[in-house]
């Protein structure tokens, strides 16, 4: 094979930064408009969620504080895409004056790098010290063309693999633990009806959430009012949310998933409508607001996908049903329970390749103590 192509040391040196970053430390080129001779890599759960590479010449201070201002410009625009409040950003300058002081122009959210060779990439007091392995990023001490092709082709492969995950994630799957709750709901309707029809009220007297009961020991009632519904328009409204909300979870994060986050936003809701209502309650909507929690969580974790849905269709839709809970007649407190249940549940049973174990315990451990919480405050 020819290798006489010629790679610039310092080409070089950017592509073994870009390399590593992106197949050792799960970072993603990012596009951004107006800028050139720049690299920008993201990964929202790194500590430095933004790497940038800049391989302009720096001349001056002055050039260096409008670079650092335009860092800024450009972190806002993301911030606002991801809704990520602060992003810590690594800048990597690759070819500065040496009379420029990085000192001098400092921003809590922006450290700065002089990396001018690949030798300063061993530098134990530079780069190494914050990334340890990229000392090892050798590339097999390829260089030319053989150099290009083994970078290309690591890149590409650790690209395909995360496009693929992305693809299993998103692409549409069966819907079946969708409906089935919505049938067993429309079922329990005609049952209800027909019991109505003929006087014998026996599912209103035993299944329907009524606080004083819940708290006599007929617990069983914190699940089976969510299978009840006061009329036909009660049922409509609320099968039709469970059908666009719940298909969408249920394809996002699995059919057991949904489920346990379901059955979970059910038992939360009714706990804290018992909590705070004293009348009897009845619908699916506490399970309804956990699902939509259950979406709002996946969609937080999924931002970069999903941020112009997430802040344009989903924070707005739920910010009109919470306000249409606070009509008469509507249980917010089932709301709110299941909300924060959802979210916490969804956060226990996790998000493949999302959720840390860490936060797996971490919602566990919060979702069990807010249960115990309102099953004191219901039985003090």
């Amino acid at each position: 094979m020819n290798n006489s192509l010629i790679v610039s040391e310092k080409d070089e040196l950017i592509m073994r930064i870009v390399h590593y970053f992106v197949t050792k430390e799960n970072y993603a080129p990012i596009v951004v408009n107006g800028v050139k001779n720049e690299i920008w890599l993201e990964n929202l759960d790194a500590y430095y969620k933004i790497i940038r590479i800049n391989s302009n010449y720096i001349h001056n201070n002055e050039q260096f504080e409008f670079d650092i201002f335009k860092i800024l410009n450009v972190n806002k625009q993301i911030s606002k895409k991801t809704l990520t409040r602060k992003l810590k950003t690594l800048n990597i300058l690759t070819d500065t004056n040496d009379l420029v002081d990085i000192e001098k122009c400092k921003n809590i959210n922006i450290d700065n790098l002089i990396i001018k060779s690949t030798k300063d990439l061993e530098e134990k007091d530079g780069i190494v010290s914050l990334f340890p392995e990229i000392s090892k990023e050798r590339i097999k001490d390829l260089h030319g063309l053989d150099f290009l092709i083994n970078i290309s082709n690591d890149i590409n492969k650790k690209t395909e693999k995360e496009n693929k995950f992305y693809e299993s994630v998103f692409k549409k799957k069966p819907i079946i633990a969708t409906k089935i709750l919505i049938a067993l709901n429309i079922l329990m309707f005609l049952v209800y009806l027909i019991c109505n029809i003929t006087h014998n009220y026996f599912i209103t007297n035993s299944l329907v959430l009524e606080p004083n009961l819940v708290k006599s020991g007929q617990i069983y009632r914190l699940i089976t009012c969510g299978f009840l519904h006061a009329n036909i328009m009660h049922l409509l409204c609320n099968m039709y949310s469970l059908y666009i909300v719940g298909s969408q979870v249920e394809n996002f994060i699995g059919k057991k998933k949904f489920l346990i986050v379901y059955f979970i936003s059910m038992i939360t809701g009714s706990l804290l409508s018992c909590v705070v209502t004293n009348g009897v309650s009845v619908g699916a909507s506490g399970a309804i607001f956990g699902i939509f929690g259950s979406l709002l969580y996946f969609g937080y974790h999924y931002r970069i996908y999903l941020g112009s849905v997430l802040t344009q269709q989903l924070l707005p839709l739920l910010g009109i049903n919470l306000l249409i809970s606070l009509l008469p007649g509507i249980d917010l407190g089932a709301h709110i329970g299941g909300l924060v249940g959802g979210i916490f549940a969804t956060m226990m049973v996790g998000i493949e390749n999302k959720t840390k174990k860490s936060d797996r315990i971490n919602g566990t451990i919060t979702l069990t103590i807010l249960i115990i919480f309102l099953v004191y405050m219901i039985f003090r």
